[in-house]
């Protein structure tokens, strides 16, 4: 007897859901793009190694093109599509606007995913391979430019507009939290404006 190689999956997207049939082995990246026609998430490498594809599964980072899309059934994703606010801007997509976190634009959609990911990593207190006390106890670290340069890693920008994504995301990460941040560039204190 042969088993049958797809499904009718339910997939719940930017809180729409969306019913669909799949061969077994289609990534949630090609589900989005080549099924539902939601192609902010970009196809990269197909590797899991430029973050281009990055989406939040259940509030946390996932690169697309690794995840089946059988495997995301039940989960909330969340794609660029459906970061914003009606009209108003997530503050990291405004951050990263306001501070042209971008070149060509392409990388983007991944890195603002990642950076919102990140950002709620890190005010969970999540450490990075470069924090320095990781004992439960302690608060999260400094958000440190090396921080943000650390876990924002597996999202490659071949354009080289590092300098400003690493601003971009300290300045999100200021008004997620509401505090102070070293000053990504410079290395300098910045007060808090909220």
């Amino acid at each position: 007897m042969a088993l049958s190689t797809s499904s009718v999956i339910t997939l719940k997207i930017n809180g729409e859901k969306h019913t669909l049939p799949v061969d077994h082995r289609t990534t949630l990246l090609d589900a989005l793009r080549e099924r539902l026609d939601l192609t902010g998430t970009k196809k990269g490498c197909d590797q899991g190694q430029c973050g281009a594809c990055t989406v939040l599964l259940d509030g946390r980072r996932a690169v697309a093109c690794l995840q089946l899309a059988v495997a995301a059934e039940g989960r909330e994703i969340t794609t660029i599509e459906g970061v914003a606010d009606g009209e108003r801007l997530h503050p990291v997509q405004q951050a990263f606007l306001d501070l042209d976190g971008f070149q060509c634009g392409y990388c983007t959609p991944g890195q603002i995913c990642s950076a919102i990911g990140m950002i709620q990593e890190h005010a969970a207190g999540w450490p990075s391979a470069v924090t320095e006390d990781v004992r439960p106890q302690t608060a999260p670290p400094p958000l440190t430019a090396d921080e943000i340069r650390e876990r924002m890693s597996g999202n490659l920008c071949r354009c080289g507009a590092y300098v400003a994504i690493v601003e971009a995301v300290a300045r999100a990460a200021q008004a997620h939290t509401g505090e102070g941040h070293e000053d990504a560039a410079t290395g300098g204190a910045k007060e808090a404006v909220i």
